[in-house]
């Protein structure tokens, strides 16, 4: 038997490793057993990345919980489930995916998962204004904050000056609509806006690209996370831009998080760096210019009532507040596609209701006002109400072990070395927060 197993073995390796797909396995910790070329091709990770790590410490689950984390926990497949998430490198990834548990000896050993990537046609698809197949100017975007106003002001005059610029931003703030509408800014214009999507493990993006650039001339090229390359993808492509002379091209790149810290990580270049850096815009997460919430979800309902006869006029109080409060990890793209899923519920409602708000984003908002507790929240004093020990004790620990998760960057071996228990523990007590057991 084992000599049969030993024959099929290579077999079985090559055609994962090959199949166009991506396969992840776990067992029943969330350890990762299986982690195919694909999947790593798909998420931007690699084999160091995975190793010895549980998929809570790798990925931020936004949209819904983690297709695997379900089926571990109910031992039922789950079908052509769409995912959408963000990984440790702040790259959005979208996602269908079929999940079974696995079974030996009627005992659960794991799950596996494949996973078919639609990342590319979500961009097509859900990129802020393009539906309305309107071209994207700085004054088309909606903004009202000052600290919008002023990245508007600087792209303005970043395209009067056209020079490589970089624009630096978390997913989804809109990188992408700056950088298109700085094209749209230009006098004299441009002939053509071009995407390139860097992904760490595209192979052969940088020599298609290369072989694409000799045909380009009076275009706007924009860069879309450079800092997801490899350092020699990276190099790569500064020798190809800076080899690109006398076209009249317009380089811009963006970045996700401070290129300080991804240079000193060595996952940004220097020189690339300094290529692009002769203009830097920032452009700010949602959550800290949270007055361009409202002024972005009413000119999405104008443009939706005009092109698809919506017929929402007011929004109650309650989801004011929901918005205003929300953290909004994925952003302006976040927002959109809830209001995507909202309005393909509208029938013939004036009011935007709490209750016509998906449940998953109703509970994220529950999560996150239990959660955003203050160190005074647990002060004893004369003027509060005492709360039942057993009630007490358990804010405090959510309290604490959020403040820990927080402090290492969502690191679950760090923050459990640092609470001085082990990774199962603190899993345990996490999932226990979570599904708000005793």
């Amino acid at each position: 038997m084992n000599s049969k197993i030993d024959k099929l073995l290579p077999f079985y390796d090559f055609a994962t490793e090959r199949v166009a797909i991506g396969i992840h396995a776990v067992d029943p910790s969330g350890k990762t057993v299986i982690y195919n070329e694909k999947m790593k091709e798909i998420e931007g990770l690699n084999s160091v990345d995975i190793v010895d790590r549980s998929i809570l410490e790798l990925f931020q689950f936004e949209q819904q919980e983690s297709t695997l984390l379900k089926v571990l926990h109910s031992g039922e497949a789950v079908l052509r489930m769409k995912q959408t998430y963000w990984n440790r490198n702040g790259q959005e990834i979208t996602t269908i995916n079929d999940t079974y548990p696995v079974w030996k000896n009627n005992i659960l050993i794991g799950a596996i998962e494949f996973a078919r990537d639609i990342t590319a046609l979500e961009r097509l698809i859900y990129q802020p204004l393009k539906r309305y197949n309107e071209p994207i100017t700085l004054s088309t975007i909606t903004a009202v904050s000052s600290s919008m106003q002023e990245v508007l002001a600087r792209s303005a005059k970043a395209a009067h000056v056209r020079m490589p610029l970089l624009l630096i931003g978390e997913a989804g703030t809109g990188k992408d609509l700056i950088a298109e509408g700085i094209h749209h800014q230009l006098a004299p214009s441009n002939k053509q806006f071009i995407s390139l999507y860097c992904h760490s493990s595209d192979s052969h993006l940088i020599n298609k690209f290369q072989n694409e650039l000799k045909n380009m001339s009076n275009c706007t090229i924009f860069c879309e996370r450079i800092d997801l390359l490899s350092i020699d993808l990276q190099n790569q492509l500064l020798h190809i831009l800076t080899s690109n002379t006398g076209e009249n091209n317009l380089f811009i790149a963006s970045i996700g998080v401070d290129p300080v810290d991804l240079i000193s990580d060595n996952k940004l270049s220097k020189e690339l760096y300094y290529y692009f850096a002769s203009i830097v815009i920032n452009i700010p997460p949602l959550r800290d210019r949270t007055e361009d919430i409202l002024p972005f979800v009413n000119d999405y309902f104008n443009r939706y009532l005009n092109r698809y006869g919506s017929t929402i006029e007011e929004i109650e109080d309650e989801v004011i507040q929901a918005f205003l409060t929300y953290e909004w990890p994925g952003n302006l793209k976040e927002l959109e596609l809830l209001l995507d899923e909202i309005s393909s519920m509208i029938t013939m409602e004036k009011t935007l209701q709490f209750g016509m708000l998906p449940l998953h984003f109703k509970l994220k908002v529950q999560d996150f006002n239990e959660t955003s507790k203050k160190a005074e929240d647990f002060v004893v004093s004369l003027e509060k109400d005492m709360l039942p020990l057993d009630a007490y004790l358990r804010e405090a620990e959510t309290y604490y072990l959020q403040k820990a998760m927080d402090k290492y960057d969502g690191n679950i071996t760090k923050a459990a070395e640092a609470l001085g228990m082990s990774r199962q523990n603190l899993q345990y007590r996490l999932r226990k927060m979570k599904n708000g057991s005793n």
